[in-house]
């Protein structure tokens, strides 16, 4: 058991390291890893990913808090609450339905969302988003935008244990015109609710009781992920990030197709 929870530390920092040269969390490769290597069934490895999430989101809030102030981000609470009211709605109906389809028809649910992600992370270094000013003049017609955002990323959220930053920090850009280094406090701020709120929801499934379970793995796997992004803050710049991306998207996208074909 020992031996298990040092490999799951290990893993939680290489993932970390890299999400953290990417500047993400990194959960969408977590994913591939606690179904592959650890053998967890589809929806345990999404509960031990909701809550790895969680866990990483609120100290990357902590550590972020010099950078971007409260303040700042009390400033910009109405573009948060825009996606919150879609993001928490999306989460609470992903986690509905990932409790109650099929194993072989979630298998499937989560080959397409990470294959789509990983479209996203090969595309990210050809994609200049400037946030250079919101996408559209009309506040309502931008709120609902915001709101049908939210409600997916929502969705991608609660049906992967994923933070989603990789989908939220591009939607506070280039919707509503917000620069990077805010864009993605921001998305923490949608994050930290949205995954609760999975949580919650999933409480009700059979599988939960693997949270509890599986708290010194998940205790393991998230101190691993933590350290493991602050070293990859720290070597930020050391590796192109544009071709990490691009090579991390390719392998995300052969290893969905690998685990969760149903094979």
């Amino acid at each position: 058991m020992k031996a298990r929870n040092l490999q799951s530390f290990a893993a939680g920092g290489a993932i970390g390291t890299l999400g953290g040269l990417m500047g993400l969390g990194g959960a969408e490769f977590r994913l591939p890893v606690l179904k592959g290597l650890f053998r967890f069934a589809t929806l345990e490895a999404i509960l031990l990913n909701l809550a790895t999430s969680l866990v990483l989101v609120a100290f990357a809030l902590l550590f972020r808090s010099q950078a971007v102030t409260p303040a700042e981000l009390w400033g910009h609470a109405g573009l948060v609450l825009n996606l919150l009211a879609g993001s928490l709605a999306g989460s609470w109906i992903g986690a509905h339905i990932a409790s109650r389809i099929h194993a072989r028809h979630l298998d499937l649910a989560v080959m397409v969302l990470l294959i789509g992600l990983s479209i996203v992370l090969m595309a990210e270094p050809f994609l200049h988003l400037s946030g250079g000013g919101p996408l559209f003049d009309d506040r309502l017609l931008l709120a609902i935008l915001g709101v049908a955002a939210g409600l997916g990323i929502g969705l991608v959220s609660s049906l992967l244990g994923v933070a989603g930053g990789e989908l939220l920090i591009p939607t506070f850009m280039l919707l509503y015109g917000v620069d990077i280094k805010l864009a993605g406090s921001l998305a923490l701020a949608v994050s930290l609710p949205t995954l609760v709120v999975g949580l919650l929801r999933y409480r009700r499934s059979d599988d939960f009781p693997v949270i509890r379970r599986e708290r010194r793995f998940l205790a393991a796997m998230a101190t691993g992920s933590i350290l493991g992004a602050a070293i990859g803050g720290l070597m930020l710049g050391l590796v192109p990030s544009k071709w990490l991306t691009l090579g991390l998207g390719i392998i995300l996208l052969i290893s969905a197709i690998k685990l969760f074909r149903g094979h």
